[in-house]
């Protein structure tokens, strides 16, 4: 099932307003959300807490509707695992990033990086919400070329 997320990150904050629809159904929910890194240097783990709003809720604080991003998400499995594709819209329009879960370090360090990705930006801050609402694709898309080059240079040093 696939999802319209809109979320409105509060400048200089961990937190964000997300509002997510369900297509099938036309059904709203609206999220107030706390979104970080325990490490800093280790954007792989985050911790998130959701507060679920009412309508009122939301209304009041709509006022930080501001640091836009726009995306639909899809669900997709590749090897047994279960992905989040997000599509951006608006200024980001050609960004897709996917996110994978994993249960432990283990897990994590031994699944290979997918042939449909073309770069890791798993430790990248740049690719978080809180970054990404204030850019455009073309504000990213040299970044995107950069960590492709180092990954493809990673490979071929490791096949020798």
């Amino acid at each position: 099932m696939n999802e319209q997320i809109t979320d409105n990150y509060i400048t200089g904050t961990r937190l964000r307003l997300r509002k997510v629809r369900e297509p099938r159904t036309n059904k709203w929910t609206v999220k107030f959300t706390q979104k970080f890194a325990p490490n800093p240097s280790d954007l792989s783990r985050t911790v998130i807490t959701n507060t679920y709003l009412n309508a009122a809720e939301h209304q009041l604080l709509s006022v930080f509707e501001a640091n836009e991003i726009r995306k639909n998400r899809y669900p997709f499995e590749w090897h047994g695992r279960k992905f989040t594709i997000d599509m951006f819209l608006g200024d980001l329009f050609g960004l897709v990033l996917a996110e994978v879960s994993f249960e432990n370090d283990t897990e994590l360090a031994g699944f290979p990086k997918p042939p449909f990705a073309i770069a890791d930006v798993t430790n990248n801050e740049l690719f978080t919400g809180g970054k990404l609402c204030d850019l455009t694709f073309e504000d990213i898309r040299e970044e995107i070329r950069r960590n492709a080059t180092a990954a493809e240079i990673g490979n071929r040093a490791g096949q020798k």
